[in-house]
């Protein structure tokens, strides 16, 4: 059976959203990698834009209103390794909160989608 409910709504929504969002910098912020980035960063604002960005980007109800991704990436000269990085950690909050794989795989593609608009900038 195939469901109508975009990746967003399958996901539980915003809130859900929020709480993966939450772990995900848990994560990113423990990391030497890629935690450098996020040093001046007031990580309240960063979390609910983030949250408010992936929702749109699943399908969610409200328009993504923040930078175009090349814009607000500038200067910062992202390698593959740090987006490498990022994926693992965003992987690993979905798995951590029981994300079926195939939901995995479909918000990984979403954001695979932006790989160029994000890399050595």
């Amino acid at each position: 059976m195939t469901s109508t409910a975009t990746l967003y709504e399958q996901l539980g929504g915003e809130e859900t959203i929020g709480k993966v969002v939450d772990y995900f910098y848990e994560l990113v912020l423990a990391d030497d990698t890629v935690n450098h980035f996020f040093a001046n960063t007031d990580m309240e604002k960063q979390r609910l834009h983030q949250t408010k960005f992936i929702s749109f980007a699943l399908g969610g109800p409200k328009r993504y209103t923040g930078k175009a991704m090349a814009k607000a990436h500038e200067g910062m000269n992202l390698q593959p390794e740090h987006f490498d990085a990022i994926v693992k950690h965003l992987r690993e909050a979905l798995e951590h909160f029981e994300v079926p794989e195939a939901n995995i795989r479909e918000a990984l593609d979403k954001i695979a989608t932006l790989k160029d608009d994000v890399l050595y900038k």
